[in-house]
């Protein structure tokens, strides 16, 4: 068996998945939106946190309640809701984030029942006197809320536990993101992709065994570097549900050798300390780690950080994959492109929604772009 076959199908039937977990093992499923959800406080509540991907069907309920100019992740997620296919959801957590998700989160309290609702007002700007010790409270307060929710107690213990789970979670996926960015022959990026998508829906004990298992196959595996005249990129944006992509990018001799995703590494970058007391542990990691545009440390910090990935993995180029619509990111990509294009550094935009473009134009278009590089 394709030892990436457990993925995969957790990927192309994730509700399935749920449903059969929840009735295997009885415990609660929370949905959750963005990367700004404290997994571990969903986990240490005995809860599996199950991450919220939308529709890549088509959208008629949503647009009762939303403009069509809401991107297609937020009416996605609220045309799964309303159609009921989420009803293995015990509840769901909304971070403050963008607009759009702000007001989903209205339209979900007032129109999913009988799910609760958490709202999690998260600090924007990280980097005030004051930023810590709010995010710690708010952290607090998001405890409460859910132990409320589920009936259970959160304790020191469970938080811990939590933390040292995620902790290895995150160590391995970055285990996993260097042996592939130098032998990407190894695994494709579809497969790749497949192993990031599952790891935000699947048992979190479950996967640790299997990247366990996958890292030392892929430690051991035989494989030369990546061939000459193969151009290396970075991927840039929100989130990637599109493993196309990483198909057509290797079909036009690229390789995705990075990212600097929400749905990627900015998803499972950071260590937590297991000495701290648990929740300032949490939220000194979002403190620490890779900002997306919903959060502010300073004017040109995205714009650096990507900079740096660039020459870190000896990239050749970027790609955003920018969600139309999606303001945040819309407005951090002019200053981002002109950091890179005074480091020489060529990038390409691609517009995406919840269908990709016609394969010809899309392949023709990174066979152009990587002909350029």
């Amino acid at each position: 068996m394709d030892k990436f076959t457990e993925f995969k199908n957790i990927v192309t039937d994730p509700y399935a998945y749920c449903r059969k977990y929840k009735e295997e093992t009885g415990k609660k499923i929370v949905g959750y939106t963005c990367s700004y959800t404290p997994e571990e406080i969903i986990y240490a509540a005995g809860a599996l946190p199950f991450r919220l991907f939308g529709t890549d069907e088509g959208i008629h309920r949503a647009d009762m309640h939303l403009q069509s100019y809401c991107c297609s992740l937020v009416r996605g997620i609220l045309e799964e809701g309303l159609s009921g296919r989420l009803d293995f959801l015990d509840g769901a957590v909304f971070p403050h984030t963008c607009d759009s998700i702000q007001r989903l989160s209205d339209i979900w309290r007032l129109n999913v029942t009988p799910q609760f609702h958490i709202d999690l007002v998260l600090p924007v700007k990280l980097n005030t006197t004051s930023a810590r010790q709010y995010l710690i409270d708010i952290l607090e307060k998001f405890k409460k809320d859910l132990e409320r929710a589920l009936g259970v107690k959160i304790t020191d213990a469970t938080l811990s536990d939590a933390i040292k789970t995620y902790n290895q979670i995150r160590a391995l996926m970055m285990q996993l993101y260097a042996i592939r960015a130098q032998r990407p022959e190894i695994m494709s990026g579809r497969d790749f992709h497949s192993i990031i998508k599952a790891a935000m829906i699947m048992d979190r004990q479950l996967l640790l065994k299997k990247l366990g298992e996958i890292v030392a196959q892929m430690q051991n595996a035989p494989g030369s570097k990546i061939p000459p005249g193969t151009k290396k990129l970075v991927l840039t944006g929100s989130i990637c549900s599109h493993p196309d992509i990483y198909d057509i990018i290797e079909n036009a001799q690229g390789v995705v050798v990075w990212d600097d995703l929400c749905t990627g590494s900015r998803y499972f970058e950071g260590v937590l300390d297991e000495k701290a007391p648990p929740l300032e542990a949490i939220a000194q990691r979002y403190l620490d780690r890779a900002i997306c545009p919903a959060k502010h440390v300073g004017l040109t910090d995205r714009g650096e950080s990507l900079v740096q990935m660039v020459r870190k993995h000896q990239a050749d180029g970027v790609v955003f994959l920018l969600l139309k619509f999606c303001d945040p990111h819309a407005f951090d990509y002019p200053y981002i492109k002109e950091m890179l294009d005074s480091e020489n550094i060529p990038c390409m935009l691609l517009d995406m929604e919840e269908q990709l473009p016609a394969g010809g134009q899309l392949q023709t278009r990174f066979e152009t772009f990587i002909q350029i590089l």
